[in-house]
């Protein structure tokens, strides 16, 4: 079962991360024993949905999920309807409120619009939180022939003691983008990027925490955008500028050769 998980999620890392949830149930019909492993290991694009009494959207994922319901960030109400859905303590929502409110003004100062959604839940000695981020932008109905996603999930377990936490985080970003030209055609780059840290942090009473994981985010985030430039855009473009080398070189020497022909075409005249 291990080896055959193993091979499953390395599978999956090597897959187009654009048809995730296809490849996703795709691998599930293959090894349906691994349902609940797979659905737990891997990272799906995050989805909208509308909180229709706060007027506001949130995302979904596995962290606000209970049965076929999901929990709102803004009502703590699960949609459909729960009567016995998981929610966090009273002491815990609030520092959820809080968290979503610092979140909501980080996402719209670093990514101009989107969503984002945090929900936290109780552990012994602690508590865990997610903090969730996604942005699309359609630049194609502006006359921009480019459209692409960001999707970025933070996972933060906290372990308390008197004056201190101790926070871990597992970040995953996501990201896709397509542009198409009659140049260029249909070009499409994606990939995604996992990361974790850990850090240590004074806490002076509960909502201390929001500002430590607020720095914990803001860092990775920084980071894997660094990565992501180098890795993704800055390996792509050396590969098409060597491309464009060589078929430039090809070229000429097609050129040349065409050259050579025709002066002893005329040499032999």
């Amino acid at each position: 079962m291990a080896d055959q998980l193993d091979c499953a999620l390395d599978l999956m890392r090597r897959l187009p991360p654009t048809q995730i949830e296809d490849n996703l149930a795709g691998l599930i019909d293959l090894v349906p024993d691994l349902t609940e492993n797979l659905l737990s290991a891997v990272d799906q694009p995050l989805k909208i949905a509308h909180d229709r009494t706060a007027k506001r959207d949130y995302l979904l994922c596995d962290y606000n999920r209970d049965g076929d319901s999901y929990r709102s960030p803004w009502t703590n109400k699960y949609d459909p309807p729960l009567d016995d859905g998981a929610v966090p303590s009273a002491q815990l929502r609030n520092l959820e409120v809080q968290a979503n409110e610092a979140f909501d003004i980080y996402r719209d100062l670093y990514f101009e619009g989107g969503v984002s959604s945090v929900y936290c839940w109780d552990l012994d000695g602690g508590f865990a939180a997610v903090i969730l981020i996604k942005k699309t932008q359609d630049q194609s109905k502006k006359g921009q022939p480019m459209k692409g996603t960001w999707d970025s999930i933070h996972v933060v377990d906290v372990k308390e003691s008197k004056k201190n936490a101790h926070y871990k985080l597992t970040s995953t970003v996501m990201l896709s983008i397509e542009t198409q030209t009659e140049q260029t055609g249909n070009v499409v780059l994606s990939g995604s990027l996992t990361r974790q840290a850990e850090s240590d942090a004074a806490v002076a009473d509960l909502s201390s925490h929001v500002p430590n994981m607020g720095r914990l985010v803001e860092d990775m985030e920084i980071k894997l955008r660094n990565t992501l430039e180098t890795i993704y855009f800055g390996k792509t473009k050396d590969i098409v500028n060597t491309e464009l080398r060589l078929a430039s070189g090809a070229a000429a020497l097609r050129a040349r050769q065409n050259m050579s022909k025709q002066i002893g075409s005329a040499m032999r005249q």
